[in-house]
């Protein structure tokens, strides 16, 4: 041990209270704006069926389709792996959690839409819907054959429909509440959303509802789906989508990208509208730096090629899709929207590969971080964060499983939970 060192200061514990005095706006500010990711489970996507189409089989409906599509035309790993380009020590694995997950949960997010997959009805009729639509969904989560995310998309609060979407609104809400009351996984969209006051219009809304029926303040959240071109950009130059979150006042829990709506308003001609345009990759990063640190998280859009008719059709839509939700992962837009049950098959497959072919790595080098061990990467808190995120991420979609990564990294699911999310409390790990 060498000699103790002196240690010496100048100024005086004021200093410090007066600093701290001075910056304690701004420390609650930080605290509400950004508190962090949630810690809850992301669904890899979202699912939408018009109003009218939604009954209580869809679900199985969807899986089941998806199934038929996989044996038909990519039967086996080695098949699913020569269409996709998946490598061959992963067509095994990838091939059988595809499947099992078809089986067992072909759909993480469903969302009955009122909107556009729906269009303008008589009233009696989308009443009707509404009122149905909270019966089915209310049977679902009572028999245990809901997914784990489910709710519906109103029309926006523009004029021309503003009162339908609040009506529709009200009859579902209403609904599930007289059927026992409002599931866990709910989730309402809010679509076309130009100004932050439009937000504020639908924060309102569900506030009357909370109240009417003695609910917490906050209990209902919503999507924010981004379709215009001013919702990006407001008129003053300013990043609109970043004060439509404020707007939310917590309330907000994503933000959607509507990949036609928006292409057609910037002006892409048909032919190229996809999720990969750089006006979609433009508008997607706007998103996630607006949505950065406050607990929102952003959704890719869709592809609107279907997997359907010959197998070299179905196989070349299947590359598409395949390929556009890999790049999207890779850009940490974890979740996407997905427009036919055989878009499930490469959806899955998709983000089955991407989780289990980082598996090995992001297991190993958080193993490192927690034993301070080093390794051929030095790696920060902030980075430790994302490699527990990523490994739970593989987890809850059904990519990896709980025990294999506890193998590989000596933590438990809670020890993951901490490192992921600091809204999840203290930190406690232990070292492999």
């Amino acid at each position: 041990m060498g000699q103790q060192e002196k240690v010496a200061t100048s100024l005086t514990g004021a200093v410090g209270e007066e600093i701290s005095a001075s910056l304690m706006s701004v420390d609650a500010e930080l605290a509400r704006r950004y508190p962090g990711d949630p810690g809850t489970r992301q669904p890899v996507h979202t699912v939408y069926v018009p109003a009218d189409g939604f009954t209580s089989t869809t679900l199985r409906t969807w899986g089941d389709q998806a199934l038929a599509s996989l044996d038909e035309h990519a039967p086996d790993a080695a098949a699913l792996a020569s269409v996709l380009g998946i490598p061959q020590e992963l067509a095994e694995p990838v091939h059988d959690r595809v499947r099992a997950k078809l089986r067992r949960e072909p759909v993480e997010d469903l969302r009955i839409d009122f909107e556009d997959g729906y269009g303008p009805r008589p009233d009696s009729e989308e009443d009707e819907a509404a009122a149905r639509a909270a019966r089915l969904v209310a049977e679902a989560y009572g028999d245990g054959t809901a997914a784990p995310y489910m709710g519906i998309r109103m029309k926006c609060m523009e004029a021309a429909v503003r009162d339908r979407g609040i009506r529709t609104t009200d009859i579902f809400l209403t609904g599930l509440m007289r059927a026992g009351g409002l599931p866990e996984g709910l989730v309402l969209t809010l679509p076309k959303v130009t100004y932050p006051e439009q937000v504020t219009a639908f924060v309102r809304l569900l506030e009357a509802f909370e109240e009417s029926h003695g609910l917490p303040s906050g209990r209902l959240g919503f999507e924010i789906q981004i379709e215009t071109s001013q919702s990006i950009l407001a008129a003053d130059g300013t990043a609109a989508v970043a004060r439509m979150i404020d707007a939310a006042r917590g309330r907000a829990t994503g933000l959607h990208y509507g990949t036609f709506d928006y292409s057609a308003c910037v002006g892409v001609s048909p032919a190229y509208q996809a999720s990969d345009h750089p006006a979609a990759d433009h508008a997607k990063a706007v998103m996630q730096v607006a949505a950065a640190g406050t607990g929102v998280r952003v959704c890719d859009g869709s592809t609107n090629v279907l997997p359907v008719g010959p197998a070299q059709q179905v196989h070349d839509a299947w590359r598409l899709h395949y390929g556009l939700t890999r790049r999207a992962l890779a850009r940490a837009y974890y979740q996407g929207w997905d427009m036919h049950p055989g878009h499930l098959p490469t959806r899955y497959a998709a983000v089955y590969a991407f989780y289990r072919e980082g598996l090995g790595q992001a297991a190993s080098r958080l193993a490192a971080y927690v034993a301070k061990a080093g390794g051929d990467v030095m790696d920060e808190p902030a980075t430790a964060k994302a490699l527990s995120g990523y490994l739970l991420r593989g987890i809850d979609c059904g990519a990896l499983d709980t025990a294999e990564v506890a193998g590989l990294t000596g933590l438990t699911r809670a020890d993951l939970d901490a490192f992921a999310s600091p809204r999840r409390g203290g930190l406690t790990v232990t070292a492999p």
